[in-house]
C-alpha cells in the first residue's frame, strides 16, 4: 500500500475521533457564566443593598435638612379705620396700589370740624377777655377809692370853712349842716370804694388762681380737641404696603372706628412652618433656610429660624384637647416655627400673604451625629 492511501486511511481513522471534542468546546463557550437563578439572585443583592443605599442616605438628610409642606407666608396687615365719622369726599389709591408711609389715602368733608375749631377757639378767647376783664375792675375800683378820699378831703376842708363862717355868723347854720352832711356821705363813699376794691381784687385773684387756670386749660383742652378731629379727616399710610380689600368710595357716609381699606407690607414677611414635634429636636434659631413656593415652582429663596413658638398649635386652639377624659389617642402634634424670609432673595416683592411653600431647615449636622441616633448600644 502506498504512503499516500496510508495518510487517507489514517486521517480517515481519526475524524470520528475529534468530532465530539471540537463540539464539547463551542457548547462549553456557548454555556452562560451564571444561571438565571444566579443573575436574578445577584440582580436582586444589587438592588436591595442600592435601596438600603438610598434609605440610609434619605433618612440621614431628612435629619439634616428638615423640611415640612404644611408652611405657609405671613405679614403684618395694617387696618385703616376713620377716627371720626363723615362724608367721603376723596379717595386716593385704588386696589392693589403700592403705597408709601405718609402717603394721603381718604379725605372726610371738614365743614363741620373747621366751625368746631372755631368755636372753641372764641370759647378760649372769651375766658381770656374775661379774666383781663376782672383786672380793669381791679383798676376801676382803685380809681373810685382813689376819687372818693379826695371828695372827703374836700368835704372835710368845706366843713371847716363852713364852721369859721357859721361862728362869724356869715352864713345860716342850715348851710353848716349841708356841709356836715356831704363829709360824712364822703366818707361813707370812701369806705364803699374800699369795699369795691377789696372785691375786685378777691375776682381777680380767684380768676388769676387755679380756677381761672382750670378755665383757660378746659378751653385749650377743647380747641386741641377740635384741631385733632379736623387733622383726623384726612387718612394717611402709616407704613409701606399694598392697598388691599378697599371698601370705601366718594360720598359714603362713615362712622369712627369703621375700616375703609387694608396695607400688606410686603417689607416685613415671614413665614409659619408647622414642623412635627419630632422634626424640631436639633433646631434652633440663626440656622439657615431654603425654601421654594408652588407659584414659582424654580426659584429658591433664603431665610433663617427667628424662633419656635411656646406650644404646639393645638394647645392655642379655640377648643384645645382635654387628655385627661380618658379618650387619649397619641397623635403627633405640630410647633410653628418662625421662618424670617431674607429680603436679598425677593427683592420684587413677588412673594404674598398667604402662600404655599416648602422650607428645608438645614440643621448644619454631620452624617456621624445622625448615625449616633441609630447606634442602639449608646
Amino acid at each position: 500500500m502506498s504512503e499516500s492511501s496510508t495518510n487517507e486511511a489514517t486521517n480517515g481513522a481519526e475524524k470520528p475521533a475529534e468530532q465530539p471534542a471540537v463540539e464539547s468546546t463551542i457548547n462549553a463557550r456557548k454555556q452562560p457564566f451564571l444561571s438565571r437563578q444566579q443573575k436574578a439572585a445577584v440582580y436582586i443583592t444589587l438592588m436591595v443593598l442600592v435601596g438600603c443605599w438610598l434609605c440610609l442616605r434619605w433618612l440621614v438628610h431628612a435629619r439634616i435638612d428638615v423640611d415640612t409642606d404644611n408652611a405657609f407666608i405671613e405679614t403684618n396687615i395694617h387696618y385703616i379705620a376713620a377716627r371720626v365719622p363723615g362724608t367721603v369726599i376723596a379717595v386716593h389709591v385704588n386696589d392693589n396700589q403700592q403705597v408709601k408711609k405718609g402717603d394721603l389715602l381718604v379725605e372726610l368733608d371738614k365743614a363741620d370740624y373747621q366751625v368746631a375749631e372755631k368755636r372753641s377757639e372764641a370759647a378760649l378767647g372769651v375766658v381770656r377777655n374775661e379774666l383781663a376783664s376782672d383786672q380793669s375792675q381791679v383798676a376801676a375800683a382803685s380809681a373810685a377809692l382813689v376819687t372818693a378820699r379826695t371828695r372827703l378831703e374836700q368835704a372835710e376842708k368845706d366843713l371847716q370853712r363852713g364852721e369859721q363862717l357859721f361862728k362869724r355868723e356869715v352864713i345860716p347854720k342850715e348851710q353848716l349842716e349841708h356841709l356836715q352832711t356831704g363829709m360824712k356821705v364822703a366818707k361813707a363813699q370812701v369806705q364803699e370804694a374800699k369795699e369795691q376794691l377789696k372785691m375786685a381784687e378777691a375776682i381777680a385773684d380767684l380768676a388769676a388762681g387755679a380756677g381761672g387756670q382750670a378755665r383757660i386749660k378746659q378751653k385749650e383742652a377743647e380747641l386741641a380737641d377740635s384741631r385733632l378731629k379736623l387733622g383726623y379727616t384726612q387718612v394717611f399710610a402709616p407704613v409701606d404696603g399694598m392697598v388691599t380689600r378697599k371698601g370705601v368710595e366718594v360720598g359714603s357716609t362713615i362712622q369712627a372706628g369703621q375700616a375703609l381699606l387694608a396695607l400688606v407690607s410686603l417689607d416685613d414677611t415671614w413665614i409659619i412652618a408647622n414642623y412635627k414635634e419630632s422634626q424640631i429636636s436639633h433646631m434652633k434659631p440663626g440656622q439657615k433656610v431654603s425654601f421654594k413656593v408652588d407659584t414659582y415652582p424654580g426659584k429658591k429663596f433664603s431665610g433663617v429660624v427667628d424662633s419656635i413658638m411656646a406650644g404646639t398649635g393645638a394647645a392655642f386652639s379655640l377648643l384645645p384637647p382635654e387628655n385627661a377624659t380618658g379618650n387619649y389617642v397619641k397623635v403627633v402634634q405640630r410647633v410653628p416655627v418662625k421662618i424670617l424670609i431674607d429680603k436679598t432673595s425677593d427683592p420684587d416683592h413677588v412673594l404674598r400673604v398667604g402662600m404655599s411653600v416648602v422650607p428645608v431647615v438645614h440643621t448644619g449636622r454631620s452624617t456621624g451625629e445622625v448615625l449616633k441616633d441609630f447606634n442602639p448600644f449608646k
